[in-house]
């Protein structure tokens, strides 16, 4: 296989996986999505985002890599692993797109006008299902430059699915593609910088759109289509 080929290919799938895990509608995405609507500090914002995720599929592709290299049958049962946890992770997205629950994004709430402390939300990162008919509503500060970083900050790593997610999923896959694993994790990392940019840049024509429930059903439909297939690729034969 050419070099260059052996390279893509991981990268791709790097891609696809890292859009995967962090599009699911979350505390972070919506905090983003509002600062975005009200030009609030975007490119503050999204650059914390995304830094914050190079650094942690950095380690995760990194410390994994460690580990793998000192027990290396561990990469047969991480990969079955991984592709179980894709699989079942794009069931959920299919079931949501499915038998949706009624959430959708209310990203249009008032701000208070006077520094009230923001509110940290316990939501995990990459959407999990929240119960029946749930509008989802943050109200963070964001007056100023400082409030708006730390808030980011919080919500990236206080969160514990950050790391099961970031860390140890993308870290553990990368290191199934072998000598690929730096270009898969390149791929990781493009996803995170389109995605919290595209984001941030293009809250005010996305705004409306993502406040309609249909919207999050055919992103489901996409996360389920693209967690399934890269779970079926992780154990086919290479």
């Amino acid at each position: 296989m050419p070099v260059s080929s052996a390279l893509v290919s991981p990268a791709l799938a790097g891609f696809g996986l890292g859009l995967s895990l962090i599009v699911a509608i979350g505390a972070q995405n919506v905090f983003v999505l509002r600062q975005g609507i009200r030009r609030e500090h975007v490119f503050a914002v999204a650059a914390i985002c995304a830094l914050s995720d190079l650094a942690l599929i950095m380690v995760g592709v990194s410390g994994v890599g460690v580990v793998l290299a000192a027990v290396p049958w561990l990469v047969d049962v991480i990969r079955w692993a991984g592709a179980a946890f894709l699989v079942a992770y794009g069931v959920l997205a299919a079931r949501r797109a499915l038998r949706p629950n009624g959430q959708a994004l209310d990203a249009t709430a008032p701000e208070p006008r006077h520094g009230t402390a923001p509110r940290h939300d316990t939501e995990p990162r990459h959407g999990t299902d929240s119960g029946a008919t749930t509008t989802l509503t943050r109200r963070h500060t964001g007056t100023g430059l400082a409030a708006a970083v730390l808030t980011c900050l919080a919500l990236t790593w206080l969160n514990p699915h950050v790391y099961l997610d970031t860390v140890f999923l993308l870290g553990s896959v990368a290191n199934t593609h072998g000598d690929g694993r730096w270009a898969f994790a390149a791929g990781a990392g493009v996803a995170s910088l389109v995605w919290f940019f595209g984001l941030a840049y293009g809250a005010r024509l996305l705004g409306g759109v993502l406040a309609s429930p249909s919207a999050w059903r055919v992103l489901d439909a996409v996360i389920a289509v693209v967690m399934v297939g890269l779970g079926v690729m992780l154990v086919l034969p290479r």
